[in-house]
């Protein structure tokens, strides 16, 4: 298996971007898993520009398949006193598969300081607490550990999941939670009652806190507000192993059933 952190050492300067590979244990179906193709682009972000201020928003849509040789662009789009606003595209064989939007911002003093959301409560997994088996043919989930609440039960179209990448030594702590923060099922699928096939289409994550917790561990929840003629939307939440949150998500999801 390739990790997260050799596939992005792998990279090679191309034409003012890098090129790579998406190894095979990171596919979902036909594709790329998003949180991976999310943190090359970051990746390639990341190392455009110098002294970025912490990164706060994510803006991501999947326009295609990422599949065997990509390429990893990324350029400026506007840097002020605060805050700098970055492009990154993701292409393959297929052509444009990915196109993101960082935004990285200097902390502001501010008079406000209001927190109204509350963790689940969910407590960290304990070393035997029984694993999710991953479904047959979803590769990229080897990658993870993801645990399961199941007592009291979750909602009908609702997920609410411990995950951790298996391997996380030498990774940016942002790209580290960007590949894990897209691990969920898409909600709709438990409305469904089994696998169809779903395709994420846009996803939106506003990160409120630096991308802090122990053992690797985020507790993540997904919730369907709604899911009709083929398309899901999905609010989304991370907190950190202890109960701080640290991300709000929306995303969009094409279902197929």
């Amino acid at each position: 298996m390739t990790t997260l952190a050799r596939a992005i050492a792998a990279l090679e300067p191309a034409g003012g971007g890098w090129r790579g590979t998406v190894p095979d244990n990171w596919l979902q179906g036909r594709t790329a898993y998003g949180g991976f193709s999310t943190a090359l682009a970051l990746h390639a972000a990341k190392t455009s520009d110098t002294d970025l201020p912490p990164l706060r928003s994510v803006q991501v849509a999947f326009v295609g398949p990422l599949a065997g040789t990509i390429t990893v662009t990324a350029r400026r789009l506007r840097r002020g006193r605060n805050a700098a606003f970055v492009q990154a595209d993701v292409v393959g064989d297929a052509g444009l598969g990915l196109c993101a939007t960082f935004v990285f911002m200097t902390p502001q003093a501010s008079r406000i300081d209001h927190r109204a959301g509350v963790s689940p409560a969910f407590p960290l997994p304990g070393p035997d607490e029984r694993r999710v088996r991953p479904p047959e043919g979803v590769a990229f989930m080897h990658n993870f550990e993801f645990v399961d609440r199941r007592d009291p039960p979750t909602g009908p179209a609702e997920w609410l999941r411990w995950g951790r990448l298996r391997e996380r030594d030498g990774l940016d702590p942002d790209i580290a939670l960007v590949a894990v923060a897209d691990g969920l099922p898409p909600a709709a699928l438990k409305l469904v009652g089994g696998l169809a096939p779903v395709s994420s289409m846009t996803w939106l994550m506003n990160l409120v806190a630096p991308p802090q917790t122990r053992e690797g561990w985020w507790l993540m929840r997904a919730t369907s507000d709604h899911a009709s003629a083929g398309f899901s939307s999905q609010p989304m939440a991370i907190w950190n192993a202890a109960g701080a949150a640290v991300a709000e998500q929306m995303q969009g999801v094409a279902v197929f059933a």
